[in-house]
């Protein structure tokens, strides 16, 4: 009970302490991606949380051009206030990270662990930093599994991750669709699943299956959360909440069977984007539309101790 008795007065301790915020950026070939690296006021060695953000145009604090809710920027400065360092960033082609003339068959999944495979791989040139922790959120826990393993990070943390690879989830989502979509999708599926591509597809289904996205979903669909993260010999947190309406409770099971040794948390009424919120979809919903809604309570608390631990 000590423990969580001197945590909350530790926050309001460290509370008082000053920050450091950089803008840094990272150089791929010829591509830039910019990031923030978020410094608590101390000299001494501390560790370091590489934060990646989840699918669509989804920036580093967790924001997207249709909605603001600030999770990962919240996360990140909660994670300051207990002297973990922290570092998120745009992944290519968004926000900050933009590329001039991007077209979407020049993207892969491939892309997104590479980065940020280099991102730790700079962060370990710093010698500010004693440990290298990995922090992924929604599609970013699979990008950051992959690449904790190939980094050698020293700690995972998966939030609202899938535990099934993404054609599986799509076929799942295909499910509750009209007969009609469900047949006139499944082909397709099958024949991206073979690692080949249409252009035969109905303007029904283009916005999911168009041309120019089909090398990205192939190369999404190689990885499979459950193989990838039984491959990690290092510490993992699983985390998910009980109201997230995009990432079910089915997946933290599929993870945790996978890797057994894994650390847990499961927040009652926390959503995917890791605020407190009720089950009703359009209410819950609507959080992610509010920037001013703390993060759910206890989220930061276990992060802590799993990464001082």
């Amino acid at each position: 009970m000590k423990k969580l008795i001197l945590i909350p007065f530790l926050f309001f301790v460290l509370n008082l302490y000053s920050q450091v915020e950089k803008t840094i950026s990272l150089k791929v070939d010829s591509i830039k991606i910019e990031g923030t690296l978020l410094l608590p006021d101390t000299t001494e060695k501390i560790p370091v949380a590489l934060i990646i953000a989840g699918s669509g145009p989804t920036d580093r604090n967790g924001n997207n051009p249709m909605m603001k809710n600030n999770s990962l920027k919240m996360l990140a400065d909660s994670l300051a206030k207990y002297n973990i360092a922290s570092l998120r960033y745009d992944k290519r082609g968004i926000a900050k990270s933009s590329i001039k003339n991007l077209k979407e068959t020049d993207l892969s999944f491939d892309d997104y662990i590479n980065d940020a495979v280099k991102w730790v791989e700079k962060l370990k040139k710093d010698t500010s930093f004693n440990e290298i922790v990995i922090i992924g959120h929604s599609e970013g826990s699979l990008i950051g599994m992959v690449a904790a393993l190939r980094a050698e990070a020293d700690k995972y943390i998966s939030l609202a991750g899938t535990g099934k690879p993404a054609n599986q989830i799509l076929r799942d989502q295909l499910k509750a669709q009209p007969e009609y979509v469900t047949n006139a999708a499944l082909p397709i599926l099958e024949i991206l699943e073979k690692g080949d591509t249409t252009h035969n597809v109905s303007p029904l289904l283009a916005s999911l299956f168009r041309p120019d996205i089909q090398p990205y979903l192939i190369s999404w669909f190689r990885y499979d959360p459950a193989k990838e993260i039984k491959k990690l010999v290092i510490p993992v947190l699983l985390v998910q909440g009980t109201t997230d309406i995009q990432v079910s409770m089915e997946n933290l099971d599929l993870l945790k069977q996978a890797k057994s040794d894994a650390d847990t948390l499961v927040l009652t009424g926390m959503n995917h984007i890791l605020k407190e919120a009720p089950a009703d979809r359009l209410k819950n919903i609507e959080t992610y539309y509010n920037p001013e809604l703390p993060l759910a309570k206890g989220l930061v608390i276990k992060i802590v101790e799993f990464i001082k631990n």
